[in-house]
């Protein structure tokens, strides 16, 4: 009886209240993984010295190194506020990392970055839809990282 009792209690901690810092892990792992490929895409597209403009400087591998700071804030925003409320599977987790994702292609692309250079915010080229997929793919990345870490039995 012993046993089964510690061993609902430790499924139960497993699934669903992981500490602060296994959440914060998951938050850098799945920040990182997602940003890593993100950043793939970025290189592709020709963006990571725009990036590595708002550190005054035009080198892409500054532009990557920035990106992959941003990637592992925004991926201790979700899993550190929310991880314990909504990364508790791997579709979820896909798809709250992919609505996560979209939310910050809106904060970052088509708001901060705009108005940090001078520009309007909400300017759509041909950059907008590559940056929009490159985010839902960061999101969900992060999102299946994450719960495979906040899931994971010690």
């Amino acid at each position: 009886m012993t046993t089964t009792s510690t061993t609902r209690t430790h499924v139960t901690r497993a699934r669903g209240t992981a500490t602060f810092w296994r959440r914060v892990i998951a938050g850098v792992v799945g920040g990182v993984a997602g940003g890593i490929v993100f950043g793939m895409l970025m290189a592709m597209m020709g963006t990571l010295p725009m990036i590595a403009g708002m550190v005054g400087s035009d080198s892409p591998v500054v532009g990557f190194a920035v990106h992959i700071m941003i990637s592992i804030m925004i991926g201790l925003g979700l899993t550190v506020l929310f991880g314990n409320l909504l990364l508790t599977g791997y579709v979820r987790g896909l798809l709250v990392g992919m609505v996560y994702g979209a939310i910050w292609w809106v904060l970052g692309p088509l708001v901060a970055m705009p108005v940090m250079f001078g520009m309007p915010p909400f300017t759509f080229d041909a950059t907008t839809l590559p940056s929009l997929m490159g985010h839902l793919v960061y999101g969900g990345i992060l999102g299946v990282v994450a719960v495979a870490i906040l899931s994971r039995r010690r």
